[in-house]
């Protein structure tokens, strides 16, 4: 028998605000793909200027190998975006607000550490 601490109300505020399933798979997905310090790099970069992947692996140190492996990562959770020019593709962050996520946890972490 499990009782609850909580009054309705708010049990059942809690369970209204709960993400279905799908949207929880969504959002593991998008985190996921920010766990990787390689990936934050690329995307701190593409935060200032579209970029080929030649130009993402000279200024981020990163091989082209890697950087072409690790956009198709962020492409899949679509935090990344290309645009073909030419032969040449370009990668930019996708309009889904990623700057300002970036911005506010770069902030937050910046915060954290000067305790």
């Amino acid at each position: 028998m499990n009782t609850m601490l909580l009054d309705s109300i708010t049990a059942a505020r809690v369970e209204d605000s709960l993400p279905n399933n799908g949207s929880l798979y969504a959002l593991a997905t998008f985190f996921d793909a920010l766990s990787d310090v390689t990936r934050l790099k690329i995307l701190s970069a593409l935060t200032v200027s579209s970029m080929c992947v030649t130009d993402l692996s000279t200024l981020t140190a990163i091989n082209q190998t890697t950087v072409s492996h690790q956009l198709r990562i962020l492409r899949t959770a679509r935090i990344v975006d290309c645009k073909r020019q030419g032969k040449v593709m370009f990668y930019s962050l996708s309009e889904r607000a990623i700057p300002k996520i970036m911005s506010a946890a770069v902030g937050a972490v910046m915060d954290a550490s000067a305790f």
